[in-house]
């Protein structure tokens, strides 16, 4: 009942769906089951029992999906853990690439300045494994299919190397040759599963996602859309060189057997991702002038460094910049010492 305006200090039945209060005005008004909802299921209040129950089960399941490591953020911590892991890249003892070995591909530098006003971005790119947002936070591991990006992390991690695969019977071990088709299986940090890099003839549903080009995807099944080869960079001498083992660290064109289109990076269209910023993959082949492929269509298969099991063959300093280094020096010094004897008055005349 109403004293002065005020409500009662009686206690409501938690069976009644509606409870009086009052205004400023003194006037009472009804309160339902939302506004109830506004107190802790310590207040004894509307259906209370059923709302402290309903916490503790939630609590209680909490609890459990934190014991079998069920959370979305820890299966989120544990796929980028695994992505960023380090991974020792294999040794190259004769200089060539191997069935088997574990490498980087790299879009190497394209020596492009900044007064050319050239619109890509410059600098070296490696081929890494792609994943959405919403992957990222629900997948345990790789999921197929999966979109692939040019990132401009060089450290060898879970996310950025590769293995090279036989697909026509190789043993491992055995130099890849020109011409000769493999595959290449991305783990992304994982010892279960392995995808493999693949591509296809672009339609209205699939084609690259900025420049409509052919789209270059992760797939979990080994068929023909999964092969590549490679070919000499020279196209005068690329007939030459079949069958010749392909050399590591060294600039060569990696082509898709079935659509003989060769894998780009067009370094104009970048896309954003859940570690940042990175650059579009295609399949398209870029021609200049001379028919020959441009800078675009380069690739480098980066092999580990035998000096150093943390770093790559990219991170040795050129041999050749320290002959040049001396050669200039030499130089120098020579020019030094004809300036000096020119102007010394003991300088005997012709």
């Amino acid at each position: 009942m109403l004293i002065g305006g005020r409500c009662s200090g009686s206690v409501q039945s938690p069976a009644r769906a509606v409870s009086v209060a009052t205004v400023n005005s003194g006037r009472p008004r009804r309160v339902g089951p939302a506004a109830m909802a506004a107190y802790s299921p310590g207040v004894r209040v509307g259906n209370w029992s059923e709302d402290a129950a309903l916490a503790e089960e939630l609590l209680e399941d909490f609890r459990r999906k934190r014991e079998r490591g069920e959370l979305l953020i820890q299966k989120s911590r544990k796929l980028q853990d695994n992505l960023l892991r380090k991974v020792k890249l294999s040794l190259s003892k004769d200089g060539f690439v191997h069935f088997g070995d574990t490498v980087m591909l790299l879009s190497p530098d394209n020596k492009k300045s900044s007064m050319e006003n050239y619109p890509g971005v410059c600098g070296k790119l490696a081929l890494a494994v792609d994943l959405d947002e919403i992957t990222m936070f629900s997948a345990e591991s790789l999921q197929a299919p999966c979109g692939v990006s040019a990132v401009k992390t060089m450290d060898p991690v879970g996310r950025n190397t590769f293995c090279i695969l036989s697909v026509d019977g190789g043993a491992m071990g055995e130099p890849i040759r020109f011409g000769q088709k493999f595959g290449l299986g991305a783990t992304g940090g994982f010892s279960d599963k392995m995808l493999y890099l693949a591509s296809d003839h672009k339609s209205f549903l699939r084609f690259a996602k900025k420049s409509y080009l052919q789209q270059v995807f992760l797939t979990d099944e080994l068929s023909y859309l999964t092969r590549w080869h490679a070919a000499f960079l020279d196209p005068q001498l690329r007939l030459e060189y079949e069958g010749f083992p392909v050399p590591a660290n060294s600039n060569i064109i990696i082509t898709h057997c079935h659509t003989n289109r060769s894998l780009a990076v067009p370094r104009n269209f970048w896309i954003r991702s859940y570690f940042g910023m990175e650059y579009e993959v295609v399949c398209h082949t870029y021609l200049n002038s001379h028919k020959a492929e441009e800078d675009k269509n380069y690739w480098v298969i980066v092999t580990g460094n035998p000096s150093d099991e943390e770093s790559t063959m990219i991170d040795r300093p050129d041999p050749l910049s320290g002959a040049r280094e001396v050669e200039r020096a030499v130089t120098l010094l020579d020019a030094c010492y004809f300036c000096r004897n020119m102007s010394s008055p003991n300088m005997p005349t012709t």
